[in-house]
């Protein structure tokens, strides 16, 4: 049975997204099912052109990506639930106080110029540069992230 995985952020067309891709890659071969949504999010739209163009040069698709709000259902589903920033970690605290010990952030695992759990940064309507900045960031929280999941599994 797959472990389902799950990335939120705010609109759930850049940031999430994004993690979902870089997840899927760096757990290929695995039993890990990756997936994201927003806690702000409209259902329906696909993932910013800058997203899908940083993801592409990474050798990975966001194939049929649509945006989608978080549910509870989402949640009850997923092993573990990786926020963008505190901000969004809180909202799902306040809007499913169920799941909560499912939720961290996505650099709780990873150390970033010189910090633990920093907040990965919004690039929304910052241009291609920010996005590429993004996707540094959680690049380097996927090794600590894949870590994490990989001792509950023992």
């Amino acid at each position: 049975m797959a472990r389902k995985i799950l990335f939120v952020c705010t609109g759930n067309t850049c940031r999430s997204p994004m993690a979902e891709g870089i997840f899927r890659k760096a757990a290929e071969g695995s039993d890990f099912e990756v997936s994201s949504a927003g806690v702000a999010a409209q259902t329906g739209s696909s993932a910013s052109r800058d997203t899908v163009s940083v993801l592409r040069d990474q050798g990975v698709e966001l194939e049929k990506f649509r945006s989608r709000m978080v549910d509870d259902k989402m949640l009850e589903e997923a092993e573990a639930v990786f926020c963008m920033t505190e901000g969004h970690l809180e909202m799902l605290e306040m809007m499913h106080p169920d799941h909560e010990e499912k939720y961290h952030l996505a650099c709780d695992f990873a150390e970033i110029d010189g910090r633990v759990g920093v907040d990965v940064p919004d690039p929304i309507g910052m241009g291609r540069k920010a996005y590429e900045e993004t996707s540094k960031v959680l690049n380097e929280a996927m090794g600590g992230i894949l870590n994490y999941l990989e001792s509950r599994s023992k």
